[in-house]
């Protein structure tokens, strides 16, 4: 019964959302990110309100960039490159260049993130008002410097509004905060907007892509999602609205995983990163040793040395790769020792192109036509089609263009 109410009331609700009156230089651009939710969400019968958005707009499934985590997609979906590229390749990693130093997701350093310009600093420089409620960098001085790796960040360019994120502050209170902000006289009124809602990754995470929680997760993200766009309507403001995510969520379990001590020597590598891949450092002097143990494929994974990663995969020349990188199968981990206890959950990290990977998109607005399902594309696409929603110019030194939604988008 509840199932058919909620496909009732996706009957019943308006295609969409938004006004088609007002020109573009006076519409705003509000980019959604939902954490690891996949697509084939929206068939579960509990998400009226993007399952809406997404029949009167356009939508489909979403290519991540390869590795398949939060910190690397966050920052292609902003800056139009892949990972390789803008240099945040992992949520942990190191470089050369800061030996001793490790990246985490906590990071601030404009070090790790200056390679590649996000869109709300182009926008900026172009006079267009940015507020971010929350998207991974949006924190950071881009363009700045620090004198020494815990030092007050000097220059740099940063939203006008932007929160740092803060895990604490409820979904509610994030709408809220994008509404006010919306709130506010035109003069200084954002145009480009973030919001990111990190609890469907985190529910898939603990309780696994299929458990009733995780599609309680579901439900409460779109929940907030009605309640943004009840609060445009109510404003009478005109958005073009994209919703995004940046990777998706397989299944795990403790029966599928793989030791990484069982492969090699532990005295031989150091763990940068594990899970679906592990990106492993050699110790002094073992580097053919421990590609001697880990050069033989299993029968649910596959190690590289960073030079002769797949091509498609299009990772391996940036310096912050570690030296070598073991990719599981879908479903199964690599882990530093086999796990000590039964455990079930999600994962994400898995090669780009496995199904389960795959991301949300969901555009509606007076830009895009309506009712059209979009093929499978790269995730890179996602700033350049902001570039022609805001009006800046096309950059070709994107490795995405507005290509995939070439006969849906409107002037």
């Amino acid at each position: 019964m509840i199932r058919f109410l909620l496909a009732l009331l996706v009957l019943v609700t308006p295609v969409s959302f938004v006004s088609a009156d007002a020109p573009r230089q006076d519409r705003v651009v509000i980019l959604i990110g939902i954490d690891g939710f996949r697509p084939d969400y929206l068939d579960r019968g509990i998400t009226p309100h993007l399952s809406a958005l997404a029949g009167g707009g356009i939508s489909g499934p979403m290519r991540p960039s390869f590795p398949t985590k939060t910190f690397p997609n966050h920052w292609t979906l902003v800056t139009g490159v892949v990972p390789d590229r803008h240099g945040i390749v992992g949520n942990r990693m190191e470089d050369p260049a800061r030996p001793g130093e490790l990246f985490s997701m906590a990071n601030e350093d404009p070090f790790w993130w200056n390679a590649a310009e996000p869109i709300w600093v182009m926008a900026e420089r172009a006079g267009i008002r940015t507020a971010t409620m929350f998207w991974p960098g949006s924190n950071v001085g881009w363009g700045g410097t620090r004198a020494r790796p815990n030092a007050m960040t000097e220059g740099g360019y940063r939203p006008a509004d932007w929160q740092a994120f803060n895990q604490a502050v409820s979904n509610t209170q994030r709408v809220n905060a994008v509404l006010d902000w919306l709130r506010r006289p035109p003069a200084i009124r954002p145009r480009l907007v973030t919001l990111y809602f990190d609890t469907v990754d985190t529910a898939g995470h603990e309780f696994g892509p299929d458990d009733p929680r995780t599609n309680a997760a579901i439900a409460e993200a779109d929940g907030h999602i009605g309640a943004l766009l009840a609060g445009l309507k109510d404003l009478g403001i005109t958005a073009d609205i994209v919703v995004v995510a940046d990777h998706g969520m397989a299944a795990v379990a403790s029966e599928r995983t793989i030791a990484l001590d069982k492969l090699a020597d532990p005295a031989l590598y150091r763990v940068i990163e594990s899970g679906p891949y592990a990106a492993l450092a050699p110790t002094e002097g073992n580097a053919d040793k421990l590609w001697a143990a880990l050069a033989k494929p299993g029968p649910n994974h596959t190690c590289w040395r960073k030079e002769e990663i797949p091509a498609h995969l299009r990772y391996g020349r940036n310096p912050r790769v570690a030296p070598i990188l073991c990719l599981a199968r879908s479903g199964w981990s690599l882990v530093p020792t086999a796990p000590s206890r039964s455990f079930t959950g999600g994962a994400h990290g898995y090669d780009q192109t496995d199904p389960d990977m795959a991301a949300l998109f969901i555009a509606n607005g007076p830009g895009f036509a309506g009712g059209v399902k979009l093929a499978a594309f790269d995730n890179t696409a996602i700033t350049p089609l902001l570039h022609h929603l805001l009006g800046l110019p096309a950059l070709d030194s994107l490795d995405g263009t507005t290509k995939p939604f070439a006969r849906v988008l409107k002037p």
